[in-house]
């Protein structure tokens, strides 16, 4: 299965992340989420394509404060528990 996955812009406000390190961050979260949709795969719902407005993604803790790379993987994981397999079910 091949995975290509673009995120023009992400937008995290009031995280303690450097300005130059933004990047980083996303370039991290880009490369977790399609890890986690590789393994894991894709809510029913999603996989049959469409838009959606918004999804709802779990809380993450900043154990990794001002580190972009395990930030944006635990950005991703909070995410994919929005749009993963068994997302819709809850």
């Amino acid at each position: 299965m091949n995975i290509h996955l673009h995120i023009e812009r992400l937008i995290l406000d009031g995280l303690p992340v450097e300005a130059g390190l933004g990047a980083q961050l996303q370039a991290a979260f880009e490369a977790e989420l399609v890890r986690l949709l590789a393994d894991g795969g894709l809510s029913r719902e999603l996989a049959r394509g469409g838009a959606v407005p918004s999804v709802r993604a779990g809380a993450i803790s900043l154990v990794a404060e001002g580190q972009p790379v395990p930030l944006g993987n635990q950005i991703a994981r909070a995410v994919y528990g929005g749009i993963g397999i068994g997302a819709t079910q809850r």
